[in-house]
């Protein structure tokens, strides 16, 4: 086969224009580090970086929050859910004051259900004895946990200033099939701290997939809550000391300077 002649390559190319010049700038400014100790902290004392890290609000929505939603509704004692509200307020005030962003992760599903599984539906029935997934449970025929309703919303008592973040999910775990991990990284975020409910559950499935993300885990203990039992509540909290991340507390958190 025959050599395909090559262009010349010419000595005088189009000159480069000055740095000053150029349109869009990709360079990401340096970003100081604000240590911020927590000498409360288990299973050691951390620092973390409060221009690097965030605090994840989960599920603190009207259908797992308020008496009319619905996990009331099926009956759930909501009242451990309730008494960590001023927790979660105040740990929310604090990650202001820190100037940490705030992201509400929020259960929010297509109204057809049709990104979640047969299992997970069931589940979500309880198999037939209870309202499910994007089922009508309240009087005006309003579905549980769709985008866009009183449900899905969070409750007011903590409602998202502009400057927060709302991030919908549909999985225990807030790190699948949504922007989350996307809107971390373009913050430039390396540490979440976790609060809301449950603690079991949907707190620690995502505390769960963020380490395997890469991302250092802080749980604020008293922040978060659960209807499940204190046993069960306990051994979340225990492997997270073991071998996902740190539990620190409410205190611990707002006085942090």
């Amino acid at each position: 086969m025959a050599d395909i002649p090559r262009q010349p390559v010419h000595a005088q190319a189009t000159p480069a224009r000055p740095r000053d010049e150029l349109g869009v700038s990709l360079v990401r400014p340096s970003r100081p580090a604000r240590p911020l100790p927590l000498a409360e902290a288990a299973p050691e004392p951390i620092t973390i970086d409060a221009a690097r890290t965030a605090l994840v609000v989960v599920d603190m929505q009207n259908d797992f929050c308020h008496d009319q939603g619905w996990f009331a509704t099926r009956g759930v004692d909501i009242g451990a859910i309730q008494a960590v509200v001023p927790h979660v307020r105040r740990t929310i005030d604090a990650a202001h004051d820190h100037g940490m962003p705030v992201i509400f992760l929020n259960w929010g599903i297509r109204a057809d259900a049709l990104e979640m599984s047969v299992g997970q539906l069931a589940f979500g029935r309880l198999f037939g004895r209870a309202t499910g997934y994007a089922e009508a449970y309240r009087a005006a025929g309003e579905p549980a946990l769709v985008t866009g309703t009183w449900g899905a919303a969070t409750i007011d008592a903590l409602a998202p200033q502009p400057r927060d973040i709302v991030v919908h999910k549909n999985r225990f775990s807030g790190f699948w099939h949504n922007e989350l991990d996307a809107v971390l990284r373009r913050l430039d975020v390396t540490t979440l701290c976790f609060a809301g409910v449950n603690t079991d559950r949907c707190v620690l499935a995502s505390l769960q997939d963020a380490t395997f993300a890469g991302y250092d885990a802080v749980l604020i203990d008293d922040a978060t809550a659960t209807p499940s039992s204190a046993i069960v509540r306990e051994a979340a909290c225990t492997i997270v000391r073991q071998i996902y991340g740190f539990t620190t507390t409410v205190d611990a958190f707002v006085d942090a300077h």
